[in-house]
Parts: structure tokens; sequence; C-alpha cells
């Protein structure tokens, strides 16, 4: 049976004092375990995509603290540490300093979203003066 943890993901993607995240693929799935450092509202990581929003969906578990996310409607859902999670498409993230969660997104779902924010947290990394670590 497959499974991942820190020490097996195929990615490691760190944004120096804001995240440290681990992603890796099974069976269709991309399973993504992130700390985040900072309080943040990750929506300017989804110019340029629909309504510059995530358009994937997500099923997850908060290990610790608290993580959210901001509707279409400008509603926001917070979710705490034991919560499990469904997001729908047509949301952005809202991340919480000592926040850790589980999330787990289709394949297909999670490429597509990666190629759109990759730019733009190139783009916030070069504003905020970050040196990306080489991967």
């Amino acid at each position: 049976m497959p499974k991942v943890s820190r020490a097996t993901a195929s990615s490691h993607q760190v944004l120096p004092g804001f995240v440290d995240a681990y992603e890796h693929q099974l069976a269709g799935w991309t399973v993504s375990i992130e700390n985040n450092f900072v309080d943040m509202d990750q929506a300017p990581f989804f110019k340029g995509a629909p309504n510059d929003q995530c358009q994937a969906h997500h099923l997850g578990y908060v290990l610790k603290g608290r993580f959210g996310v901001r509707l279409a409607d400008g509603s926001e859902e917070i979710f705490e540490a034991g919560d499990s999670f469904v997001i729908e498409p047509g949301h952005t993230p809202l991340a919480f300093a000592g926040a850790e969660y589980v999330a787990f997104t289709p394949a297909d779902e999670a490429k597509r979203q990666t190629e759109l924010m990759m730019p733009n947290i190139m783009k916030f990394a070069q504003e905020q003066g970050l040196e990306l670590p080489v991967q």
C-alpha cells in the first residue's frame, strides 16, 4: 500500500519564513504536508486563475493550529486542529502562523494549480527579497 511522509516525499518546497511544504503523488492524488510560519492571505498566488481563485478540490486534516479559505462570495471558512475538510474549487487559502495540515488534491488539478502559482510565488519571493532554495 502506498504511503508518504516528510522523509519520503518527492518534493520539498520552501518559502523561507513563510511556508515549508512536502509533496508526493500517490495513486492519482498529490499529498501535501504543509507548515505555515506567518499569517498570510495567499490570494496573490492565484492571480491569473479564473476569478483569481484556486480551481482545485482538496480534502485534508489540520494537525496543528488553524487553516482557512476565502470563498467566492467573500465568506471565510476556518478549520482548526482536529478538523477534516473538503474544499471545492473557487477559493483562496488563508494561512495562519503555527498551522500544520495534510491536504489531498487530485494530481491533475494540483499540477495545473502549481503551474499557475509558481510565477506568482517567484514574483512574491523577489518582492520580499527571499532567496528560494535550489531543488
